[in-house]
């Protein structure tokens, strides 16, 4: 299934996602130690917040994160990760790190780091032409900071 990404002003989300965001920014900003504590403060709770946390950001948050953590599915062929840091590459962005699972059933699983500070383009562009990319059969952010 393909992740599509929405901009929803604030007074439109559920009560859940929008203080899912506010346990983050404290987490971030230091005003409480644990998960825990902060989903306490705001009244919500602790499976909420892993529920959503994976897939919620503050626009601001968004613009401000330079290392982006990218799951993707290839196909297991010559080539095929070459052609991904390529474009990386071609991106300015930075790999920082590489995990890659042995392939199971022609598929392996990669994981990266990319440092996306001197990145042109936005990173859903980016991830767009990730996806489109000869042999990747999924990519999908799964955490920045």
């Amino acid at each position: 299934m393909e992740e599509r990404y929405y901009v929803v002003r604030e007074d439109m989300l559920p009560e859940a996602i929008v203080k899912t965001i506010q346990v983050k920014e404290m987490l971030r900003r230091g005003e409480a130690a644990t998960v825990h504590e902060a989903a306490e403060r705001v009244g919500l709770s602790r499976s909420a917040f892993y529920k959503y946390k994976d897939g919620v950001y503050a626009q601001n948050q968004l613009a401000r994160e330079t290392i982006v953590t990218i799951s993707m599915d290839l196909d297991h062929r010559s080539g095929v990760l070459s052609k991904v840091l390529g474009l990386v590459a071609g991106s300015e962005g930075n790999v920082l790190t590489i995990h890659q699972t042995i392939p199971l059933q022609g598929l392996a699983n990669v994981v990266i780091s990319v440092d996306t500070s001197l990145m042109r383009g936005a990173l859903f562009d980016f991830l767009e032409a990730l996806r489109r990319q000869d042999g990747v059969r999924k990519a999908s952010i799964i955490g920045q900071g």
